[in-house]
């Protein structure tokens, strides 16, 4: 469907007739361009849009389906880009992605949004509000969806950090290492942090050739020279969110590791600690059961004193082996 559709003529926002076409020739003859919103537009709903500003068939396929990774693509008469929002969730401490598709052309501009996490609405709200950018075209509204984008990027990147704080306390608590559900806590959350790498991992690519970097950075169509410097510093603060992304990845399974170690050293007490007790049974059950035998002729068998004996016997062995046990750490 589409949530919103305007010209904007020198930066200044102005209702565009309800004919798409008319639209178009109405922002090509004052100099404007047209921005049309859609939030996950239907086949049918999006044929239109298809037709009257021209864009190339393999585009609208993956704008309809989404589940794209994030890329950008030069057509004859447009520019394709994917970029995926991510929201942070407090109450379930979980990451979920969108998607959001922007063509832009020499006057026009089509955003389609899929998921309900997106920045459109207030990015271009931010716009309206400074008309000078507004001014430069199709290019500034790439920019700015780019921009918000990465900058909720920084803000999930601390918000992650922030949970791996707390977990990673949690595994190296002095008294119990982390509870039984801890493992399946540092999993989930490595899940987390793969899904948000998923969203800001391909973004890097499309930003430098907007940027001018690297081997495929050329001249792109329908992005202004002058605005290579701001995507790069778009590009300068994605680096810093995927550094981040790194940090915790690595981190987070170094604390799965030291988990798994420390479980695996307390298991080891443990076992040390029934093998302790074990051995200190078995010293009053081999001597219980050498006099439990039935036979006449035994040393002291008939002796008076033999019951107390032993029964002394058992217990010096056994306070020998615990101070031995204790010495050693086993108990």
């Amino acid at each position: 469907m589409i949530v919103d559709c305007a010209i904007y003529r020198h930066g200044h926002r102005t209702e565009g007739p309800e004919d798409l076409s008319d639209a178009l020739a109405e922002a090509r003859a004052a100099g404007g361009f047209v921005w049309i919103g859609l939030h996950e537009p239907s086949e049918q709903e999006f044929d239109l849009v298809t037709q009257e500003f021209g864009l190339h068939p393999l585009a609208v396929e993956d704008a309809l389906k989404a589940h794209q990774r994030p890329k950008l693509e030069v057509y004859d008469d447009s520019l394709f880009m994917v970029l995926k929002p991510v929201v942070y969730e407090p109450e379930s401490d979980a990451v979920s992605a969108g998607e959001v598709m922007v063509f832009i052309g020499d006057c026009f501009v089509v955003t389609v949004r899929h998921g309900e996490c997106s920045p459109l609405a207030a990015v271009r709200h931010r716009l309206e509000e400074e008309p000078e950018m507004l001014d430069k075209g199709p290019t500034a509204v790439l920019y700015a969806i780019a921009d918000a984008t990465v900058d909720h990027y920084l803000e999930v990147a601390t918000e992650l950090q922030t949970d791996l704080d707390e977990l990673e306390a949690e595994v190296f608590q002095p008294e119990t290492g982390g509870s039984r559900n801890t493992a399946s806590r540092i999993y989930t959350f490595k899940r987390q942090v793969l899904e948000f790498r998923r969203a800001t991992g391909p973004l890097a690519l499309p930003l430098a050739r907007l940027a001018g970097n690297g081997p495929m950075g050329g001249s792109v169509p329908f992005v202004h020279d002058t605005s290579r410097p701001f995507f790069r510093d778009v590009g300068d603060h994605l680096t810093r969110v995927n550094e981040s992304v790194e940090a915790l990845d690595r981190l987070v399974s170094d604390i799965l590791s030291a988990h798994l170690a420390q479980m695996s050293v307390r298991q080891n007490d443990d076992m040390r600690k029934i093998s302790a007790w074990a051995a200190m049974a078995a010293v009053p059950t081999m001597i219980a059961g050498i006099y439990g035998m039935n036979f006449d002729h035994m040393p002291e068998l008939h002796w008076l004193w033999s019951y107390p004996a032993v029964i002394v016997v058992m217990a010096v062995l056994e306070v020998l082996l615990y101070r031995q046990f204790k010495r050693r750490g086993w108990l």
